[in-house]
């Protein structure tokens, strides 16, 4: 390869990198919110309190209309995940009913959640869901931060971008306008508010604190096994740098030879 096709390879690899890197609201030209989130680089990991308080928005706000089909009562407590207690985890699945059966007469019954269930759907079915939104379907929120351009700071951005419309913007009726969203409409009434809940531990529940919270777990929902995946990337690292090393001086000690025997 000569040296101007290297130079053209190296500035185009630059140029994807640098505008890749700008995240914007997806169909939008405003750009993402940005966080300084604990869970972001290579040695990220997430904040367990953090986590419990998500779950708890979720819980109490966000799973009247969206599932999370993909997570289990026990995944709450699986290292590196919110990591509540067996106790609170049983507690927290028997809060609920499961349609389980049939039992030995034939019949469908309910019973109390058990650690193994999966998180409890808000609707039977999709139509059922779509009947209770205005004809809108709210998406599962198991993966939505992966699904989403834009990741952690874009579900942040939308939660934090409903405004008043301006005066010449159109909105048909139960469709609110939100900056960060495609075209500025969405059909979600803004879902949290300040002191919309009281955490339980303490916490004030701001605006932005319940957005900050309630993401950090969609993403950690998302990918529950992201602290794992920076530890093993940081040591693959390590071990590469080691590798070069001794590769480097390996072969400094070579040249070295070939020289003296010239």
């Amino acid at each position: 390869m000569t040296l101007n096709r290297l130079i053209k390879l190296t500035l185009s690899i630059l140029f994807v990198v640098l505008f890749s890197s700008k995240s914007f609201a997806a169909g939008s030209n405003i750009e993402n919110l940005k966080v300084d989130w604990s869970f972001a680089g290579i040695t990220g990991k997430f904040d367990r309190s953090s986590l419990q308080r998500g779950y708890q928005v979720y819980k109490e706000v966000c799973a009247s209309c969206h599932s999370m089909q993909y997570l289990s009562f026990r995944n709450l407590g699986e290292k590196g995940g919110p990591e509540f207690s067996e106790e609170e985890v049983k507690a927290i699945a028997a809060g609920y009913e499961v349609n389980d059966g049939p039992n030995s007469d034939g019949e469908m019954f309910t019973r109390p959640g058990r650690a193994s269930d999966k998180f409890v759907k808000p609707y039977p079915n999709v139509n059922a869901a779509m009947a209770a939104n205005g004809g809108a379907y709210p998406p599962d929120l198991s993966v939505i931060v992966k699904a989403r351009s834009g990741g952690a700071n874009y579900i942040y951005s939308l939660l934090m971008g409903y405004e008043e419309k301006p005066a010449d913007f159109v909105l048909d009726e139960g469709v609110y306008y939100n900056k960060y969203m495609e075209g500025n409409k969405i059909k979600m009434p803004a879902p949290l508010s300040d002191d919309l809940i009281e955490y339980s531990d303490g916490t004030k529940a701001s605006l932005d604190q319940l957005s900050k919270d309630v993401t950090t777990f969609l993403t950690w929902a998302a990918e529950p096994h992201l602290e794992a995946r920076h530890k093993t990337g940081t040591k693959v690292i390590i071990y590469l740098i080691l590798l070069a090393t001794l590769v480097y001086f390996s072969m400094k000690k070579i040249w070295l030879r070939v020289d003296s025997e010239k």
